[in-house]
């Protein structure tokens, strides 16, 4: 007789090892318990010790993870899997964080008791990382951040506490470069296939498509297409006509078989032969040799030829990054009492736009209509002439496309003191006046990290000043405010153009194509970009080891290709700068204070129905 165990924690772990086989629809899955780190192969579950005291956050701590096992034993396809994986590892936390969290996300809606128990799993691996201290998106690993807003989209359940605080940090980053693809979680979850589809293009969105290595599906159709080559090859009728076919037909199955034997003899002798044949030295044809790594992704879809020396010091940030909030409140006092002359002007050029906009929004009428609204107007004409009918109006409305306007600010140190100050205050004008007309706004900047070259100059010289690098700074590009942000959320944002130190040098070509892939990301149905930049880009460091005007034929073929596809409407304003022979859509100001009303003008031509009008503004190329 079995003497009956004094552990009280037994019960509880045996029950917890049926209820995960059941989770797991597997009656022979063996469920382990030990002290070693958590782990799954494809026929053993590895879960946590369980103490006799039985604490809550062990019992909870152990349902959460058997559920996550038995969850992807039962919803995951390794072979899948497999086949879509990614080749570089940062592609591949990506996809495996995603993986993970649809094998959640499906698990919570068939079996809802899952959700919280794996929430519990979830809060304590963040709170043991210290996910809850992290302040910046940069401290914060980006495949756990997107694996926990997928989770959190496809469920609609709020993630425990450090687990949120990871997902917040780089929300903004991932919906701003994946808000479209996004769109399309719920429809593929129960679909692996479909799923690792969508990763993949999630990851290629995040800006790592580099690392995805071949797709998989396209092979598939390169090996179809060589097998039903080899097919025709091999099936073509000769000369005689149908007699072969007949007497394959009529063969024996002893003759097909030593037919089959003596084929592949020859093929062994034949193979053993050219083997021979081929000495140790021969070269093999290029075309026969083993499949090679595919090239590199150019860094520019304009110019495949533009290069860049390093990238891994360039940043894309968010302005709340670069200062504490304190600072930031304080550089944005600054720049409203610097401006505090100009912000009359300012605002009455915002309003002549907003009523501009809102006419246009605004519905209009169909008149001599036999029903409708009686039209108070037409009256007098049956007091004149009582046989005539009544006359009606009819309201409708007008094409009004929703539009996203992004604003690209030049932050290099040329536009030091009033030039930034009142393009700061403008964009925030803007910002705030075209958010009223239902009309989105992002504001981006662009500058450099350092001044002559920084980090990639000195990665440079230590390799030996290589020929030709490309570009040799590195960049920063800064985002104001996202078009998805509201307007007093991101207020104080505008500030930091005010902070010393922050405007170096100018890579406009870059910033452009940024700019550019951003915006073109969105779903709205009209896309505005209006660059404000006041000279040609310039970088001492890249300029002075690569042809003097590398960068500005850069930024020539980056406007070609906006202006060519034409699903963004670009329009440039030079400041005391002459930018009209790169923009086909461009106006020069001479001063800086003129900017508020060359914004006003530029924005209200775009959104004017009458072509007229378009092209007097349009065609003004020089203010002042």
């Amino acid at each position: 007789m079995n003497k009956p165990s004094d552990n009280h924690a037994d019960p509880f772990k045996k029950a917890l090892a049926e209820a995960t086989r059941v989770l797991a629809d597997d009656p022979d899955l063996a469920v382990t318990y030990s002290v070693d780190p958590a782990g799954q192969t494809d026929d053993t579950i590895r879960l946590p010790q369980i103490s006799r005291r039985m604490t809550r956050d062990e019992v909870l701590l152990a349902r959460g993870t058997a559920d996550a096992f038995a969850l992807r034993h039962k919803f995951h396809d390794g072979a899948v899997a497999a086949r879509y994986m990614p080749q570089g590892q940062m592609a591949k936390d990506l996809y495996e964080a995603m993986e993970t969290a649809r094998i959640e996300a499906v698990g919570a809606q068939y079996m809802p008791g899952t959700a919280g128990n794996i929430d519990a799993k979830i809060g304590t691996e963040a709170q043991r990382k210290g996910y809850d201290q992290i302040t910046q998106a940069a401290d914060a690993p980006l495949a756990v951040a997107a694996g926990y807003l997928i989770r959190h989209l496809a469920t609609g359940r709020d993630l425990p506490k450090g687990a949120d605080n990871v997902m917040n940090l780089w929300r903004g980053f991932i919906e701003d470069h994946c808000g479209g693809t996004l769109e399309g979680l719920q429809e593929r979850l129960t679909d692996q296939q479909a799923f690792a589809k969508f990763a993949r293009q999630l990851i290629s969105d995040l800006g790592y498509g580099d690392q995805l290595g071949d797709d998989p599906d396209n092979l598939d159709d390169d090996q179809d297409d060589q097998a039903e080559e080899g097919q025709d090859d091999t099936q073509e009728p000769d000369s005689t006509g149908d007699d072969s076919e007949g007497e394959d037909a009529e063969a024996s199955p002893e003759q097909t078989q030593d037919d089959q034997q003596d084929a592949s003899q020859a093929q062994v002798s034949m193979d053993d032969q050219a083997d021979a044949d081929m000495g140790e030295d021969t070269e093999m044809p290029e075309g026969e040799a083993p499949m090679e790594p595919p090239a590199p992704q150019p860094v520019s879809e304009a110019d495949p030829d533009y290069k860049v020396f390093a990238t891994a010091f360039d940043e894309e940030i968010n302005a709340a990054d670069l200062a504490e909030p304190v600072e930031l409140e304080r550089l944005r006092a600054y720049l409203d009492q610097q401006l505090e002359p100009l912000k009359g002007a300012v605002s009455r050029l915002a309003n002549k736009l907003q009523r501009r906009l809102q006419a246009q929004q605004n519905r209009s009428w169909e008149f001599d209509r036999e029903e409708g609204i009686l039209d108070a107007g037409r009256l007098a004409r049956v007091i004149v002439s009582p046989t005539t009918s009544l006359s009606f109006k009819v309201e409708k409305d007008t094409d009004f496309r929703d539009t996203v306007v992004t604003l690209l600010l030049d932050n290099s140190g040329s536009m030091r003191g009033r030039p930034i100050s009142i393009a700061a205050i403008c964009a925030d004008v803007m910002a705030r006046t075209l958010e009223r007309c239902d009309v989105k706004v992002e504001i981006l900047g662009f500058t450099t990290k350092a001044w002559k070259g920084g980090q990639s100059r000195e990665k440079w010289l230590g390799e030996g000043r290589p020929v030709a690098p490309g570009r040799l700074n590195d960049l920063r590009h800064i985002i104001y405010k996202s078009a998805d942000a509201p307007w007093r959320r991101t207020r104080p944002n505008l500030g930091l153009m005010m902070k010393e130190g922050l405007l170096k040098e100018n890579i406009d070509g870059e910033a452009l194509e940024w700019a550019y892939r951003r915006l073109s990301a969105r779903r709205e149905q009209r896309k505005v970009l209006m660059v404000i930049s006041d000279g040609a880009p310039v970088d001492d460091s890249t300029l002075s080891v690569n042809p003097a005007n590398y960068l500005e034929k850069h930024l020539r073929d980056v406007i070609a290709m906006v202006e060519k596809r034409r699903s963004v409407e670009l329009v440039a304003i030079g400041i005391g700068h002459d930018v009209t022979r790169y923009y086909e859509r461009a106006v020069t100001i001479t001063d800086a204070e003129q900017l508020a009303g060359a914004i006003t003008e530029q924005l209200a031509s775009l959104f004017d129905t009458d072509p007229r009008n378009r092209a007097r503004v349009l065609g003004l190329r020089k203010v002042g």
